[in-house]
């Protein structure tokens, strides 16, 4: 079996070793082994285990509630409804995100094309009422 080094990992995953060893502090990562001298030895699935935790992260869940993912997945069939109802929840967030950033993206693209007529003209002066924040 391949077992990776704290260094790899985080290379792997593009974090930082600190944020591996935070994750181990919080309870994040208590799959991960430990050879006698202490130093951390991550196998595939823990790498697996890692990318949904940085998932649920980047979804802006707090790493209180990832460790009662954590907890969850631990206590087995038995938190099934749980995780399921936990995972929802995360959709829900995540699309109201891509709402949020779709919006944004709007208004970028209509401040794309009021610039690039603006240049295409050489001047402001064909958006008179628009200069600034004007989005209609």
């Amino acid at each position: 079996m391949n077992t990776f080094s704290i260094g790899e990992v985080a290379q792997k995953l593009n974090l930082t070793t600190y944020t591996l060893r935070y994750y181990d502090k919080e309870g994040l990562i208590p799959f991960v082994e430990r050879t006698p001298s202490g130093t951390r030895l991550f196998k595939e699935s823990d790498i697996d285990a890692l990318k949904i935790i940085e998932c649920l992260k980047s979804t802006g869940m707090p790493i209180k509630e990832i460790k009662n993912f954590i907890d969850w997945c631990a206590d087995g069939d038995s938190t099934l409804q749980q995780r399921y109802d936990m995972f929802l929840e995360r959709k829900a967030a995540v699309e109201k995100q891509l709402e949020e950033l779709n919006k944004t993206m709007e208004l970028i693209d209509h401040k794309c094309h009021y610039y690039k007529t603006a240049l295409d003209a050489g001047t402001e002066d064909i958006h008179k009422d628009d200069k600034i924040g004007n989005y209609n």
